[in-house]
């Protein structure tokens, strides 16, 4: 399991796997994985493996809604 913490997106690796994944974000492993699954979430599956592409979750996160506080 890799207990790297990410500062910013530049010291991203070309792939995540899910735990880097979710390290960068801050949320769990089982939140991680099932955000890997849900649909529009650019993932790739190899054999068992699932990556994500940087540069593809990056535009994904940009695309995600602001949240305003009230």
């Amino acid at each position: 399991m890799n207990n790297k913490t990410y500062l910013n997106t530049h010291e991203l690796p070309f792939t995540l796997s899910v735990e880097e994944m979710a390290a960068f974000l801050g949320i769990s492993r089982v939140a991680a994985y099932n955000l890997s699954h849900s649909k529009g979430f650019p993932s790739k599956r190899i054999g068992r493996r699932i990556l994500i592409p940087r540069d593809d979750f990056l535009a994904w996160l940009d695309k995600l809604p602001e949240v305003s506080e009230a």
